[in-house]
C-alpha cells in the first residue's frame, strides 16, 4: 500500500528503525539456500546502512571474502543454509574486500574468511576460516538465543497491546511493523496491524496486510476477527441512515427486519451493547425468524468482537438464558 493509503505512515520498515527486538519467522528447510533478501552483497558506501543500521533490527553477520580465496568459497554455501535455516533472525551481508578493502582494515581482519557479527549497531561476536556447518548454526544460536527471539517477539505484542490499550494507536502500529520486518508470518502483529488500519479507516490498507497471511493460517482467530469487522462494517454501509430503522421500529416494534439493521449500524459506530441487544431482541420474541438469523448474526459479531471482549462474554450468557431456559 501506498503512504496515502496508510494513516500510519506506510509500510516497508518506518517503524522498526526505533523499534528493535529478535523475532523468530519459519525456518527454510535444510539444505535450501537463504532467501535473497537476507543475503546481499556490499560495499564501503552502503556498509553503514546494511550493517549498522539493519544491526539495531536484526543481527547482521558480515562475510569478508575475496574471489582468489579457496576458503571463502568453501564457507560462503554453508553459511548461506544456515542463515536459511535461521528462519529470518539473522541476515548475511557479504563484502568483497578486494573491492572494498577498508572496512576490512579498520576491523582488524588480517585473514579471510572472517565472519563478524553485529548487533545493535556493534561488532558482537565473529569467527575466521572455513568451520563446518554445524559450527556455523551453533554460532547463529548463541547469537540470536536459544529461544530464537520468542521472549522478544512476545514481549513486542504485549507492548504493542498496551499501547493499543493508552490509546496510542501510532506506537502499536510501529511495533507491529517492526515485528513483521523480522517475522512476516507473525499471525498476531498481521492482525493488529490490519485492525488499526480498519479502525483508522484505511480499509484498503488492512485488506493488504490481511493478504500478506500465510495460507495456513487463513483462519486463525485473530485474522478471522478481523476480516469479519471488515465485513460487518461493508455490510452496514449499504443500509443507510439508521434513523430510518428507528422511526420504523417505533411505528412497529415487531419490524424485525428494521431491527436487525439497526443492530448492524450499530455494531458499526462501535455500539457493541445497543447491537447486542437488539440482537437478542429478535430471539427472544421470534427464533425462527430469518431462518433464526439474529442468532446466526450474533455467532459473526462474537467472532469480530473476540472471545474475550465484556460484551461479548455478557452477550453469550444472555443468549445462552434464551436458547436453554
Amino acid at each position: 500500500m501506498s503512504s496515502n493509503e496508510n494513516p500510519f505512515g506506510g509500510m516497508g520498515g518506518q517503524y522498526a528503525q526505533n523499534v528493535s527486538y529478535g523475532a523468530p519467522a519459519q525456518a527454510a528447510p535444510n539444505g535450501a539456500a537463504a532467501p535473497a533478501a537476507a543475503v546481499k552483497d556490499t560495499t564501503t558506501a552502503s556498509f553503514a546502512a546494511d550493517v549498522i543500521q539493519e544491526s539495531r533490527n536484526q543481527p547482521v553477520l558480515v562475510d569478508f571474502w575475496a574471489p582468489w580465496c579457496g576458503p571463502c568459497k568453501q564457507l560462503q554455501p554453508a553459511l548461506e543454509r544456515a542463515v536459511a535455516a535461521a528462519g529470518g533472525r539473522v541476515k548475511l551481508v557479504k563484502m568483497n574486500i578486494d573491492d572494498h578493502p577498508s572496512i576490512a582494515g579498520q576491523l582488524g581482519i588480517q585473514s579471510i574468511p572472517a565472519v563478524i557479527a553485529f548487533k545493535d549497531g556493534q561488532p558482537a561476536d565473529g569467527f575466521m576460516g572455513a568451520i563446518p556447518e554445524s559450527q556455523i548454526n551453533a554460532f547463529i544460536e548463541k547469537l540470536v538465543g536459544k529461544d530464537g527471539g520468542k521472549a522478544e517477539l512476545a514481549e513486542a505484542l504485549e507492548a504493542a497491546k498496551q499501547a493499543i490499550d493508552a490509546g496510542d494507536a501510532q506506537t502499536a502500529a510501529g511495533i507491529y511493523d517492526a515485528v513483521l520486518q523480522q517475522a512476516p508470518e507473525t499471525v498476531e502483529a498481521i492482525a493488529g496491524l490490519a485492525d488499526l488500519l480498519f479502525e483508522a479507516g484505511d480499509v484498503a490498507g488492512a485488506e493488504e496486510v490481511l493478504a500478506t497471511t500465510p495460507p495456513a493460517d487463513a483462519e486463525a482467530a485473530p485474522i478471522a476477527a478481523v476480516r469479519a469487522r471488515i465485513a460487518l462494517a461493508a455490510e452496514a454501509a449499504r443500509l443507510g441512515d439508521p434513523a430510518e430503522f428507528e422511526r420504523r421500529l417505533a411505528d412497529n416494534p415487531k419490524d424485525f427486519q428494521a431491527r436487525f439493521d439497526l443492530a448492524m449500524i450499530q455494531n458499526a459506530q462501535g455500539k457493541r451493547q445497543e447491537a447486542a441487544d437488539n440482537l437478542l431482541a429478535i430471539v427472544a420474541a421470534d427464533r425462527t425468524w430469518n431462518d433464526d438469523g439474529a442468532r446466526a448474526q450474533l455467532i459473526k459479531l462474537f467472532e469480530a468482537w473476540g472471545p474475550t471482549d465484556e460484551v461479548t462474554l455478557s452477550t453469550r450468557r444472555r443468549l445462552s438464558s434464551l436458547l436453554f431456559s
